[in-house]
């Protein structure tokens, strides 16, 4: 079925903004799955967005039942559904789906700070977590800080747009 003008220009707007993101997927001209956070993160979550026909004058269909999502706890996906559903209300009759991935990306630790973190943390956090139960509301406010060798670490290992360098993670099978 062809889109009506509004969600094209939304759609090859999306296309264009999130082209070599690797957490933003396309599933159908009408419905996408962008995933916030990094993959290893245990705190990390799918959000899939479809398009109705009636879009955008009524609210996409936002879910999170994806796999992914399987050790979210269901009261956790639904504030988080319930948040970005207040965002959908504010944008009706707009092109909203990069504003409601944009809304949950700039939310993600609020959105997950009552989950329980029960998973080894990676190494590519590099930070150990001792205590998973530690309420987050204290450093809320500010960003992580890292140090110069941190940043530089990261720098070395990323390219200008701090994005990994293509292939970082590809296992060499052929010996």
């Amino acid at each position: 079925p062809l889109l009506s003008p509004v969600p094209q220009m939304e759609l090859e707007a999306l296309r264009s903004i999130y082209e070599g993101d690797v957490c933003f997927r396309e599933l159908s001209p009408v419905s996408f799955q962008y995933r916030i956070g990094e993959s290893g993160d245990p705190k990390a979550f799918l959000i899939e967005v479809s398009w109705p026909e009636t879009y955008p004058q009524t609210g996409p269909v936002i879910s999170m039942d994806a796999f992914f999502n399987n050790t979210i706890s269901s009261a956790i996906k639904q504030s988080i559904l319930d948040k970005l559903m207040v965002e959908v209300e504010a944008n009706l009759g707009t092109a909203m789906t990069y504003t409601l991935f944009e809304y949950a990306k700039d939310n993600k630790e609020l959105f997950m700070e009552n989950q329980p973190v029960n998973t080894v943390t990676s190494v590519s956090n590099s930070i150990a977590i001792g205590t998973p139960n530690v309420p987050a509301s204290k450093k809320k406010g500010k960003k992580e800080q890292l140090s110069k060798t941190q940043k530089r670490k990261l720098a070395d290992k990323t390219d200008n747009k701090g994005e990994l360098p293509r292939g970082w993670n590809w296992v060499d099978v052929i010996k």
